[in-house]
């Protein structure tokens, strides 16, 4: 049975920081296939549209009848371990430092037999549902856990190495003043995280104040477009940030001609685009350097986009467009960071249920549902997560069709 996590020791500071490792990554195209459904937390293999075989290993063609139809495909997640065995000595660096480590083979119920990395509650025998995780070098594994809850089953020392488990660890969330940042906050401080809190312009009094000043909170001085706020923050807590959750917001409707001047773009700008350039050249490269810290390892990045940072949306249309600068960005730090093995978690939502989008009707997000989702992006360690049914809709719209997708939302602006 697995043991629970005990909180980490306090880090030596006159000890050398190590390296970070990374498991190899060498990939075939057709193999970043599961690595794209490792990335949205599904089960997935290729399968032939001529045969219907679920295909395993990720070919250009099927095995079975040629061929080269081979779509992405949802499928079923059981399965029984068939063998398995305990690797105690390896040349490999990154599982050297973590030996000693459980594989084993697991027959799935859809045909194909796939080697996976074990938990500990599982057995040479046992039924066990097959996941696909993303490892510390960005790349899609197998994963074989219990059917059934277990005790302590989510801090088994393997799994843990495949997310970004926020319990014990220090978490900054940048903007305390919105309602989405608070429901950020507390989420995460129910999970046993230290949670810092930023705020901006401390002595301006600001909605949910109280409650977040009397929680269990450590409220900082942030302001992410003010590079002189940011980099003195990181001066003093930069070292002890293991995950960092970009709540930055600044929401105000109308498209390119709407504006008679550039003011309100510039004010996005800098508060959306410039605030995250700042908030990565000062916290990154102290996360990037701390990846091999074990349980005290910095493990993920978070931001929070609106899903039209996809699709703009003509009536938030210069604010979709600095989404979609943002999001550009993301995938430039995610990866910078991956050397270190650190994650760049991004969530998609569509209109929350806040001030500016007060006249819209629903269905809108709540920010406790953010909230939850922060949590659930990172016990299961994706890259990606769409919050909300616009969300989701507009996601499977895109891989439908992209271009009823765009005529929708720019035929929406009046």
């Amino acid at each position: 049975m697995v043991e629970p996590l005990n909180p980490p020791k306090r880090k030596n500071p006159l000890k050398r920081t190590q390296q970070q490792t990374l498991p190899p990554a060498a990939r075939s195209r057709s193999a970043q296939l599961l690595t794209q459904a490792a990335a949205e937390g599904r089960f997935a293999l290729q399968r032939c549209a001529e045969c219907k075989d679920y295909i395993y290993p990720p070919r250009e063609v099927c095995p079975n009848c040629l061929s080269v139809d081979l779509a992405l495909t949802d499928a079923p997640d059981g399965g029984v371990i068939v063998s398995e065995t305990t690797t105690h000595v390896t040349s490999d660096s990154y599982f050297r430092e973590r030996m000693p480590w459980r594989i084993g083979m697991v027959k799935l119920d859809c045909g194909p037999i796939a080697v996976a990395h074990l938990h500990g509650d599982c057995q040479d025998g046992d039924r066990v549902r097959a996941t696909l995780r993303l490892d510390k070098s960005g790349q899609a594994v197998f994963f074989a856990i219990p059917t059934e809850p277990t005790p302590n089953m989510d801090q088994d020392r393997q799994w843990y190495e495949m997310v970004a488990k926020p319990q014990f660890r220090r978490v900054l969330v940048t903007n305390g003043r919105s309602a989405i940042g608070q429901a950020v906050a507390s989420a995460l401080a129910e999970t046993g995280a230290t949670v810092y809190v930023g705020i901006a312009e401390p002595w301006k009094p600001f909605p949910g104040e109280e409650k977040l000043r009397k929680g269990n909170f450590k409220i900082v001085p942030l302001d992410a477009p003010d590079e002189r706020s940011v980099r003195e923050l990181a001066a003093d807590i930069g070292g002890k940030i293991d995950i960092l959750v970009n709540t930055s917001e600044f929401i105000r409707p109308g498209g390119l001609l709407d504006r008679s001047r550039t003011t309100v773009i510039r004010d996005e700008m800098e508060q959306l685009y410039l605030g995250f350039v700042n908030l990565a050249q000062s916290f990154a490269p102290a996360m990037l350097g701390r990846g091999a810290d074990q349980i005290n390892s910095a493990a993920a990045w978070v931001n929070i986009f609106s899903v039209h940072a996809l699709a703009n949306w003509s009536a938030f249309g210069t604010h979709s467009a600095a989404e979609a600068a943002c999001l550009s960005l993301s995938h430039c730090l995610r990866g910078e960071l991956r050397s270190g093995g650190v994650r760049v978690i991004n969530l998609f939502t569509g209109p929350t249920d806040t001030e500016w989008f007060q006249t819209l009707p629903p269905p809108k997000v709540a920010p406790k549902a953010l909230g939850s989702a922060v949590v659930k992006a990172l016990n299961e360690g994706v890259e990606e997560m769409f919050v909300g049914d616009v969300a989701k809709e507009i996601q499977q719209n895109l891989v439908d069709n992209p271009k009823s997708v765009e005529r929708e939302f720019t035929n929406r602006h009046t």
